[in-house]
């Protein structure tokens, strides 16, 4: 494992971190903060130090601090990203004072957090998406354009070179009279990018930038997938960490990820935080209670 523990400031640290912004921002008189963000949410739940497995959960409600404390994590890390986070003034000095422990090597060597390793977040996912859409819309204008110039260019005088400036539109001309259409569309406007729901645009997503042999940080992955393509995504998981050496530490609601085999689930809600079985926690008694109401509602 790259990662084998991860500390957090305790309420002294914490203390320290505000007065030395307060200094930063008006002095020792009239030194003030904007936002106290991220002090406060762990030392009330009794979290000092994250104990980390082959695959580490942290499970919780809205506003439990599970997604603040994976982006603590990446931002000390250092760890590749796509979209930024969005923190408060206090947040990279919080992440300079945490600590964290290398995991080591079978020769007792302590290991580097490896190249390539990094934190996905449902809005890297939601921004693809869009990212995609949008490409499509304008090969589609790029397309109809490309339409009416392929037979313009086709079928029209042909362009005489008379210096470098005609170079382009003669080279244009060529394309269109050797090509078909469709080949001068798509040499011209682009291909339209594959789209498929957003779910398993997501699931695709992870497959394809998921590495082995490194530490991965997701933020809720299961946001937009069915309980099917959950279930999909949990054994593409599962698979990365048993047999492709990868470390996977996860924010989640979904009951699905919660119980990937071996996965060190800590509580969030819980006071004091703690590790716990998946079935044990409470977001997934409310799935078992549900069920177990209407359970002569599957027998029939």
């Amino acid at each position: 494992m790259f990662l084998q523990s991860f500390t957090l400031p305790d309420s002294d640290a914490e203390y320290g971190i505000a007065r030395e912004r307060m200094a930063y921002n008006g002095g020792p008189v009239f030194g003030y903060l904007d936002s106290g963000y991220p002090c406060g949410i762990f030392p009330e739940k009794g979290l000092e130090t994250v104990l980390f497995g082959r695959i580490t959960i942290f499970c919780g409600g809205n506003g439990s601090g599970k997604s603040t404390l994976l982006n603590l994590i990446a931002q000390r890390l250092e760890l590749e990203r796509v979209s930024p986070y969005n923190s408060s003034e206090l947040f990279k000095l919080y992440a300079g004072a945490c600590r964290y422990e290398a995991g080591v090597s079978d020769e007792g060597m302590k290991l580097e957090i490896p190249s390539g390793s990094r934190i996905i977040t449902s809005d890297d996912v939601f921004e693809y998406m869009l990212a995609a859409r949008e490409n499509n819309e304008d090969i589609a204008e790029m397309t109809e354009r490309g339409r009416r110039e392929w037979a313009e260019r086709r079928y029209g005088d042909t362009v005489k070179l008379r210096g470098m400036e005609d170079y382009e539109q003669l080279r244009l001309q060529v394309l269109a009279r050797s090509k078909t259409r469709r080949k001068f569309l798509h040499k011209t406007a682009g291909e339209r990018a594959r789209l498929m729901s957003n779910g398993e645009t997501a699931l695709e997503y992870f497959d394809s930038r998921l590495r082995p042999d490194t530490l991965c940080l997701l933020d809720e992955p299961e946001n937009s997938m069915s309980p099917r393509l959950q279930l999909e995504l949990a054994n593409s998981l599962a698979e990365l960490a048993r047999y492709c050496g990868a470390q996977l530490v996860i924010a989640t609601h979904s009951p699905f990820l919660l119980a990937l085999e071996g996965a060190r689930v800590y509580d969030l809600d819980a006071r004091p935080a703690e590790v716990k079985n998946w079935h044990e926690l409470e977001n997934v008694r409310v799935y078992y209670e549900f069920f177990k109401a209407n359970r002569e509602r599957f027998e029939k």
